[in-house]
C-alpha cells in the first residue's frame, strides 16, 4: 500500500511539473517579456490546484467504488465528474489571477469565449489525466486477476493431483492383498513373507503417495517389491526382465506411475494367459528423450480399470510436465507396450 501511495504521488508532481515545465517553454517561445513572477506564482497555484482537485476526484471514485464498474457505465460518470471539476477549476483560478493581476496592476479583462475555451481546456486536461489514472488502476487489476488465476489454477492442480493419487493407492493395495489372499492356505510361510513385504510397500506408498515427483530409482524399489509379491502368486509365469540406465536414477517422476503400468501389465495381461508370460521394463534415453517402456505379453483391451489407469497417467503427466511428457499404449505383434516419454 505505501509504495502504492508513493508511486501515485510521485506521478502526480512529475506530471504536473512537466506541464508547468511545458506552459512556461510555450510562453517563452511566444513572448519572453512575460516570463514575470507573477507568471510562476500563477504557474505554481495551478499545480496546486491541479493536484487538490484530481486527488480529491480519485478519492471520490474509492469512496463511491467507481473503479469496481464496467466502462459503459463508467464513461458517462466520467465525463460529467471531469465537467464539474473543469468548471470548479477555472472559477476557482481565474479568481485567483484576477487577485494577483489587480495587485499588480496587470488585469486584463477577458471574455466569455475565452472563459469557456479556459473551461474546455482543462477539461481536456483533466480528462487525459482520467485516461492515465484508469488505464494504470485497469492494469494492475488485470495483473491481480491474472496472479489470482495463476495460484487458483495452482491449488486445482494441486487438489487434482491429491484426487488422481488417492484413486492409485486403494487399487495398488487391493491387488497386494488379492497376492497374499492366494498365498494364505496354500503356503502360510510365504503368505507371512508376503505380509512383510506388503507392508514395506504400504510404508512407502504412503510416503511417496504425499509428494508429486520421486526419483526413479525409488519408483524401481517400490515395482520390484510390488513383483516380488506378485511371482510368489505367479511363480513361474511370470517373468521379469530389466533394462534399465542407471545414470536416470535421479530423474522425477510422479509415484506410482511405472507401477500402475506394471499392475496393468499383470492383472489384465498376464494374469489371462494358462501359461503365463513376460513382463520386460526398459529405461533409458536418447538424444531427445527419456523413455520408459513396458511391455507384456497378451493383448490390448478395453476395460474400465485400464481406461481410468491410463486416463490418470495422462492427466497427471500433463498437470506436472506441462506437456513435456507424453503416454502411450499399443499392441505390437503379441505384446502390449505403455510408453512414457519425458522431453529433454
Amino acid at each position: 500500500m505505501e509504495t502504492k501511495r508513493l508511486l501515485y504521488w510521485s506521478a502526480q508532481l512529475i506530471g504536473w511539473t512537466i506541464y508547468s515545465a511545458l506552459l512556461i517553454l510555450a510562453t517563452y517561445a511566444q513572448n519572453p517579456d512575460e516570463l514575470k513572477i507573477s507568471l510562476y506564482l500563477k504557474i505554481i497555484i495551478l499545480d496546486a490546484l491541479a493536484i487538490f482537485l484530481t486527488n480529491l476526484m480519485r478519492k471520490t471514485y474509492i469512496r463511491l467504488n467507481w473503479l469496481d464498474l464496467k466502462l459503459p457505465p463508467l464513461l458517462p460518470r466520467v465525463i460529467i465528474s471531469t465537467l464539474t471539476v473543469s468548471v470548479f477549476f477555472t472559477l476557482i483560478y481565474e479568481g485567483i489571477c484576477y487577485l494577483i493581476d489587480i495587485n499588480n496592476g496587470e488585469y486584463k479583462e477577458t471574455s466569455f469565449l475565452n472563459f469557456y475555451l479556459e473551461i474546455f481546456s482543462i477539461m481536456v486536461l483533466v480528462l487525459f489525466w482520467n485516461a492515465l489514472y484508469f488505464t494504470y488502476h485497469f492494469f494492475m487489476k488485470s495483473r491481480k486477476q491474472e496472479l489470482n488465476n495463476i495460484i487458483l489454477e495452482a491449488n486445482r492442480n494441486e487438489i487434482e493431483l491429491k484426487n488422481l493419487r488417492s484413486q492409485l493407492n486403494p487399487h495398488f493395495l487391493f491387488n497386494s492383498l488379492n497376492s497374499i489372499r492366494a498365498l494364505i492356505e496354500i503356503e502360510p510361510n510365504e503368505a507371512k513373507k508376503s505380509i512383510t513385504s506388503l507392508s514395506n510397500l504400504l510404508r512407502k506408498s504412503l510416503m511417496y503417495g504425499k509428494q508429486n515427483l520421486i526419483s526413479l530409482e525409488n519408483e524401481i524399489e517400490m515395482v520390484n517389491n510390488y513383483l516380488e509379491l506378485e511371482k510368489i502368486r505367479f511363480e513361474e509365469r511370470l517373468k521379469v526382465i530389466w533394462l534399465v540406465d542407471e545414470s536416470l536414477y535421479e530423474f522425477m517422476i510422479p509415484p506410482f506411475c511405472i507401477q500402475m503400468l506394471v499392475e496393468n501389465a499383470i492383472k489384465h495381461g498376464i494374469s489371462e494367459l494358462i501359461n503365463g508370460g513376460e513382463i520386460q521394463i526398459k529405461i533409458g534415453q536418447t538424444e531427445n528423450d527419456i523413455y520408459m517402456i513396458i511391455e507384456n505379453t497378451g493383448l490390448l483391451k478395453k476395460s474400465k480399470d485400464i481406461g481410468i489407469g491410463i486416463e490418470n497417467t495422462k492427466r497427471r503427466l500433463d498437470l506436472q510436465f506441462k506437456g513435456k511428457a507424453q503416454f502411450n499404449i499399443y499392441q505390437e505383434e503379441n505384446k502390449v507396450v505403455s510408453s512414457i516419454n519425458f522431453k529433454k
